[in-house]
């Protein structure tokens, strides 16, 4: 991929940028943009979504009546306007003509850009079994699944949940909170297993069977059963549980669509260089919708990180590379904290020094080879988690605190004195 030139004022008025997707991770590269260069672009914003940007990260609460709708937009349309920005929220760019430097929307407006930025993000992944279409049958992605589900909740009693990840689990959560009866069906033997191992992920589990939701592990969806509206899942042992709502929450995929219409290279997602450019030097892309260095995103902090660098390389300021770092997850599902860093599997070479403390609901497993920390699974007291994730990224040598590493940082440096 060659650099691209600065952007070229050919006719007096100021260089055009036209963004595709009005989420976190196109905004967020935006404002970064305006913080180093705010009158170089005129902007245009395309939306799926007839709103302004909002916190994807906060549907759940919203489900669940802990915050309201406004509560969670980050960009009002007011925001746009002062910002000199062109916003069609609920007008989704249909097709990109790249010869001409020209996109056209849903309802047929054409903008013609000198960059383009492409976030569109990720679909949902829905299990094409048979009655994947009926009615009641709905993913957990945007505002529109969640004013579903609450409705759903007001008028109907069963839902079950597809996928025991953190987002299944946050949907149930909701839902329980709604006022229906929820069980989870998921495909393998523990819940958040991406995230926890199986001692923490059992905690989990008896936790939120305590708070009122169902389980079935190792269970395969085979059916949805209905005429109209779903009215049961069926697995493939030829059980069924009766569902007036089913919530498919099993994974996401790049929403890659439109970039290849337009012939940009991609392969799992769009494939992007360590500056967010794509193989088309005018087009940039950031976010869920992209692949760097064969791998894809969907936490937060990488893709704050390639905001950043995408902002400065649209500014002209392109001195930034994108570079992929270890992250760790912390997460808090339906009020308990979990923490989690590294390869907290482990395998031959590796041991594990645990603490159970079944009356304080507290469990931490530290992954330990040569006298080193490469991971760490910490549920109900994750305090120590940023210090355990920067012993795993600095390969400390453990030995000398070994006794007292799981009582945590403070113990730990108080017998270093």
């Amino acid at each position: 991929m060659k650099a691209a030139a600065a952007p070229v004022n050919e006719s007096g008025v100021r260089a055009r940028l036209v963004v595709i997707g009005n989420g976190m991770a196109g905004m967020r590269t935006v404002e970064e943009l305006l913080e180093l260069a705010p009158d170089l672009y005129d902007i245009t914003v395309f939306g799926a979504e007839p709103y302004g940007n909002y916190n994807r990260i906060l549907l759940s609460p919203v489900l669940a009546g802990e915050k309201r709708v406004e509560d969670i937009i980050l960009h009002t349309r007011d925001w746009y306007a002062a910002n000199g920005i062109t916003l069609h929220a609920g007008d989704p760019v249909v097709a990109i003509d790249r010869a001409r430097r020209v996109v056209r929307s849903q309802s047929g407006v054409e903008a013609s850009y000198d960059r383009l930025l492409i976030a569109t993000g990720s679909k949902p992944f829905l299990i094409p079994v048979p009655g994947h279409e009926l009615s009641g049958v709905i993913s957990f992605r945007d505002l529109k699944d969640v004013e579903s589900m609450m409705s759903a909740a007001r008028d109907h009693h069963h839902a079950v949940i597809v996928g025991g990840g953190l987002l299944g689990l946050e949907a149930a959560n909701g839902l329980l909170r709604q006022g229906m009866s929820v069980t989870v069906v998921h495909l393998v033997d523990s819940l958040m297993e991406r995230q926890l191992d199986k001692s923490a992920s059992g905690l989990l589990q008896k936790a939120l069977e305590h708070k009122g939701m169902r389980f079935l592990l190792n269970a395969r969806t085979a059916e949805f059963v209905g005429t109209d509206r779903v009215t049961a899942v069926r697995l493939d042992d030829g059980s069924e549980i009766a569902a007036d709502l089913v919530v498919m929450t099993v994974g996401v995929r790049p929403n890659i669509a439109l970039a290849q219409q337009a012939g940009l290279y991609c392969e799992r997602g769009i494939v992007v260089d360590d500056t967010l450019q794509t193989y088309d030097p005018r087009v940039y892309a950031v976010g869920e919708c992209v692949q760097h260095r064969t791998a894809t995103f969907g936490l937060v902090a990488p893709i704050w990180d390639q905001a950043r660098v995408c902002g400065a390389h649209l500014a002209g300021a392109g001195h930034r590379r994108y570079v992929q770092k270890a992250t760790a997850t912390r997460l808090k599902v339906t009020g308990v904290d979990l923490y989690s860093a590294g390869d907290f599997i482990g395998g031959p070479g590796t041991e594990d020094l645990v603490l159970r403390d079944p009356r304080r609901g507290v469990y931490k497993r530290l992954v330990i080879e040569q006298d080193r920390v490469i991971g760490a699974v910490l549920y109900g007291d994750v305090k120590d988690g940023a210090w355990y994730f920067e012993l795993i990224q600095n390969q400390t040598d453990i030995s000398r605190m070994r006794s007292q590493l799981l009582f945590g940082k403070a113990l730990c440096e108080a017998q270093a004195i």
